[in-house]
C-alpha cells in the first residue's frame, strides 16, 4: 500500500504543480520560472501533500473534506485551481482527463468500501 500512497502523492503534486505553473504564466506572466508567490504556494501545497494523513483513503485535496491547509492558503489555492482547472484540457489534456477518471474511480471504489 505504501507504494500507492507514494504515487497518490506524486500524481497529486505533478497536477497541482501544473496548474500552478499555468496560473502563473497566465496571471503573473511568468515564463521559464514561477514567481515567488506561486513558488511559496507549491512548496506550501507539496508540505500538505507530504504530510497528509488522509492520503491512503481520499482522492485528491480538492476534494478532501479535511482542510490542512491555512485558510488564506486554501483561498489561494482554490483561485488557482478555478482558474486552471477548465484550462488544463487544452495545455495537458492526457493528464487532466487521467485525473477526471482516476478521480471518479477513486470516489467509486470508496464508497463502495463504506
Amino acid at each position: 500500500m505504501k507504494k500507492t500512497v507514494a504515487s497518490k502523492r506524486e500524481r497529486e503534486k505533478q497536477v497541482v504543480s501544473l496548474m500552478i505553473r499555468l496560473y502563473c504564466r497566465k496571471q503573473h506572466g511568468s515564463r521559464d520560472t514561477l514567481c515567488g508567490e506561486c513558488a511559496a504556494l507549491q512548496e506550501y501545497a507539496f508540505l500538505r501533500s507530504d504530510k497528509c494523513p488522509f492520503m491512503e483513503t481520499k482522492t485528491f485535496c480538492s476534494n478532501c473534506k479535511v482542510h490542512c491547509y491555512k485558510p488564506e492558503m486554501r483561498e489561494k489555492i482554490r483561485a488557482v485551481m478555478r482558474f486552471s482547472g477548465p484550462r488544463m484540457l487544452l495545455y495537458h489534456p492526457i493528464l487532466a482527463i487521467r485525473h477526471v477518471i482516476e478521480s471518479k474511480k477513486e470516489k467509486k471504489r470508496l464508497e463502495k468500501a463504506s
